[in-house]
């Protein structure tokens, strides 16, 4: 079937719309409703990291919000390392999870980082943020 307004789009297997994956990632919109209800403006600084780190818990008490918020914080500590950390992209590993990668090759499970910062506040997503400009 031709549909000549779609044109031809044949990508390499694997290949991915890195800006586009960023903007997508970034919404986060659980995690920023649930800031601004606590006066906390998500900008994609270091300083709103520290920021989330304060925010009281509300949230442990309801398993589905736990989880939806989990997976926000960690895709939004992911977009502040991408935005300010030099050579810090977005990747999409084998299963479907974003990840974060250094120019130098390491990698950050940032979303990980996000599920036990929701559910324990242990890391802080500030020290994460640390851990990954130092590497």
């Amino acid at each position: 079937m031709k549909i000549p307004f779609l044109g031809n789009r044949r990508e390499e297997p694997g290949a991915h719309d890195a800006e586009g994956i960023a903007e997508l990632l970034a919404e986060c919109e659980l995690l920023r409703h649930q800031a601004a209800g606590s006066g906390v403006q998500l900008d994609d600084t270091v300083a709103s990291l520290e920021a989330l780190d304060q925010l009281v818990p509300r949230w442990r008490d309801d398993p589905e919000v736990l989880e939806w918020l989990g997976n926000d914080a960690g895709l939004y500590l992911g977009t502040v390392i991408v935005r300010t950390v030099p050579g810090a992209v977005w990747g999409i590993r084998a299963d479907g999870q974003p990840v974060i990668r250094l120019a130098s090759g390491r990698e950050f499970d940032v979303v990980a980082d996000g599920h036990d910062w929701a559910a324990s506040g242990v890391p802080e997503l500030s020290q994460v943020y640390g851990e990954v400009a130092e590497a």
